[in-house]
């Protein structure tokens, strides 16, 4: 099992797979997952000869579970720990939900060379909670209850989100797959409960709109229209105004977990946007 530990003595734990002379791309995942979320996404462009990484952010998963340093700053120089490490340059930078501000804040503040192009799939930038700023985000109330949930039966709460609004299972013409569930159940009970709750703190109520404004680098905002976790008019419809150099792409129907649901097309999709000049 491949570990580093960071300057304040955190172990992450990573999967690096294929040549090092390779292009890499570093994926980040969404709360409260874990690099296996990306299992498909890893495969699939290892076969396309990229070099594949991602990590379980400190807290999560197979990383140490810290009780502190669970905040975006922490998280992006854990990222760049780890990219030095490896002495990675020009990657590709992807993250889903929660890991789609973790590549914002990044991406913003990398050393230059070290990000060719990024990618954010239905993130929370540029902030999620609603305030007199944001009149058109999602109540506080909302997030108080995920806390409620997780602190009275964590297990229950991401069953319930796995089989529900995760993945759009809860729509009257969609068919639950049980595996997706327990696999994003088990994932979810992977990690520190105590990070996993601060962490709700983190992706509601970080702002990146600065972060947005700092990168300069070719970036796609993919998110799906029927996305009930991360409400696309809030995110991207407002992210992609606030980057110098950025590409939308919608999906009508498709859920917050459609890197899962629909990996086939947004793979494509992905892959075009890292090959286009």
């Amino acid at each position: 099992m491949a570990t580093f530990q960071t300057n304040d003595g955190v172990v992450i734990y990573y999967k690096d797979w294929g040549p090092e002379s390779a292009q890499t791309i570093v994926f980040h995942h969404g709360w409260p997952l874990t690099a296996d979320e990306w299992d498909s996404q890893m495969l699939y462009f290892l076969d396309k000869g990229f070099r594949v990484v991602a990590f379980d952010r400190r807290g999560d998963g197979r990383s140490s579970q810290v009780g502190d340093g669970i905040d975006m700053d922490h998280y992006a120089a854990d990222t760049a720990e780890l990219v030095d490490k490896l002495g990675l340059r020009d990657t590709i930078q992807i993250g889903h939900s929660t890991g789609g501000g973790v590549v914002a804040r990044y991406a913003a503040g990398a050393d230059k060379g070290r990000v060719a192009k990024a990618v954010l799939i239905g993130a929370i930038p540029p902030i999620m909670v609603k305030s007199d700023d944001n009149p058109e985000g999602t109540p506080l109330e909302v997030f108080d209850g995920f806390r409620e949930q997780l602190l009275k039966n964590r297990a229950q709460f991401y069953h319930d989100v796995a089989s529900g609004p995760f993945y759009g299972f809860n729509r009257d013409n969609e068919e639950s797959q049980p595996g997706i569930v327990l696999n994003w159940w088990r994932q979810g009970m992977m990690g520190g409960a105590k990070a996993q709750y601060d962490c709700i703190k983190v992706f509601s109520e970080t702002d990146f709109t600065e972060d947005l404004k700092k990168i300069d680098v070719p970036t796609l905002v993919m998110h799906g229209e029927d996305d009930q976790v991360v409400p696309i008019h809030d995110a991207a419809l407002r992210s992609i105004k606030l980057l110098r150099n950025g590409t939308l792409k919608t999906y009508p129907g498709y859920p917050h977990g459609m890197a899962t649901t629909h990996a086939d097309v947004i793979n494509k999709d992905i892959l075009e946007f890292i090959r286009a000049n």
